[in-house]
């Protein structure tokens, strides 16, 4: 397992909590236009099991809503929701191997991108079961592979 600073296991965990969020966030946008309204993110904390008041939730977007539109978009969104989460040195490794992933121009990731781009980085401290726990973590469709925009927004909001 890799030497990471604190242990895998809960960084995919936590990784996979951001992946959750961008699922709920997307099922509410209703339009599908990146952006939720106050009623869209009551729904949403509705369905996570939280039960907030129209004034919590009024607060909420007051609160994440950075550009003043009066919407959050999904980035801001998890900004609000992750900005207590962290990954550590694991987080670090996977913005260099996004940067890496841009460069190339892939549409998605698999495990074994991850860890082909890794090695080519010099960065041997993930294995390829790593590789493939942290891509699993992120795999939303259960087809093996992330999309790069998936990855962009899980990864930028932990930073």
């Amino acid at each position: 397992m890799a030497q990471l600073g604190s242990s895998l296991s809960a960084e995919t965990e936590t990784l996979s909590n951001v992946l959750s969020l961008v699922e709920a966030f997307r099922a509410f946008d209703s339009d599908n236009d990146g952006a939720i309204n106050a009623a869209e993110l009551g729904g949403i904390l509705s369905s996570l099991g939280y039960n907030a008041s129209e004034q919590d939730v009024r607060a909420m977007m007051r609160e994440g809503d950075t550009n003043k539109d009066g919407l959050l978009s999904m980035e801001e969104f998890l900004e609000m929701n992750t900005k207590d989460m962290e990954l550590g040195e694991l987080a670090n490794f996977l913005r260099t191997a996004f940067q890496a992933f841009q460069v190339e121009g892939d549409d998605a990731l698999t495990a074994a991108d991850l860890y082909e781009v890794m090695g080519n980085l010099g960065i041997d401290q993930l294995s390829l079961e790593d590789c493939q726990s942290v891509i699993a973590s992120m795999d939303a469709d259960g087809d093996g592979a992330v999309s790069l925009e998936d990855f962009r927004l899980i990864i930028n909001s932990l930073f």
